[in-house]
Formats: C-alpha cells, sequence, structure tokens
C-alpha cells in the first residue's frame, strides 16, 4: 500500500513492489531478446535442414507441405526445445497460438517413428549448441 496526496486528501492505491517490477520488466527483456535470437536461428537451421527456401518458410499462406511442415517443426522445437509459450513460438514464424498447439501435436505424434525421432533429436542438439555459441550461423 502507498499513501498517495491527491488534493486535500490521503488516497491509499495498490502498487507492486519495486522488486516485482524491476523483475517483471527484466523478465520481458530477457523473454524479447531470447525470442528475437531463437526465432531466425531456429528458422535458418531448420530450413537448411528441410532445405525449404527462407521465403516459402516465411510465407503468410502454407505454401507447399515441405514448408508447412519445416514449419511446424520449427515452432515444435521452439516451443518444447526452449520453453516458449504457444503464444511466443506462434509468434515468431507468424502464426497464432492455435495453430502453435497444433504443430506441437502433430510433431509429437510424428516422433514415434525413430528416423523422425533421431532427426528431431540432432536438430534439438544442434540449436542448443548454436544458443550456446559452439557452432556459428548458417546462412540459408
Amino acid at each position: 500500500m502507498v499513501t498517495v496526496m491527491s488534493g486535500n486528501r490521503l488516497k491509499r492505491q495498490t502498487e507492486p513492489s519495486r522488486f516485482i517490477r524491476l523483475s517483471r520488466r527484466q523478465m520481458a527483456r530477457r523473454s524479447a531478446a531470447g525470442s528475437r535470437g531463437v526465432g531466425p536461428m531456429v528458422a535458418y537451421t531448420v530450413c537448411s535442414a528441410f532445405l525449404v527456401p527462407l521465403g516459402k518458410f516465411r510465407s503468410r499462406t502454407r505454401s507447399n507441405a515441405r514448408a508447412a511442415r519445416a514449419r511446424q517443426v520449427a515452432i515444435y522445437l521452439a516451443h518444447v526445445g526452449f520453453g516458449l509459450s504457444y503464444s511466443e513460438a506462434g509468434r515468431l514464424f507468424g502464426r497464432d497460438r492455435t495453430t502453435a498447439a497444433y504443430a506441437c501435436r502433430l510433431i509429437e505424434d510424428r516422433r514415434d517413428d525413430p528416423r523422425f525421432d533421431a532427426s528431431l533429436d540432432c536438430l534439438e542438439h544442434t540449436l542448443r549448441a548454436r544458443l550456446c555459441g559452439v557452432i556459428g550461423t548458417v546462412e540459408a
């Protein structure tokens, strides 16, 4: 509670503590900075793995099946591999949260195939290594 003078009257206002305000700001900055770095890195890595041109990957429409599948894998990796919410993962690739949730369900169902599961594990390890700065960026 904070007491504020308003004219001749004292008003009580509820205000979050300074610590809570700062931590929210820091979390927002960290989240935004992390998303900005994760999005292009995931996009370039998945595009090069699926042999999809970046233009088709970033298309506002579904484009072809290969580009759509690559986009679904990218959303899945952003959500599962980096812990982004459906909203954040979808926003990185120009989709909404329901589309991101659908993409994650589809990819999770396909992980029953051992070859597909191994390729996703490889992509995830590559992305984690890039995030840590072990491997340089790849131009797609």
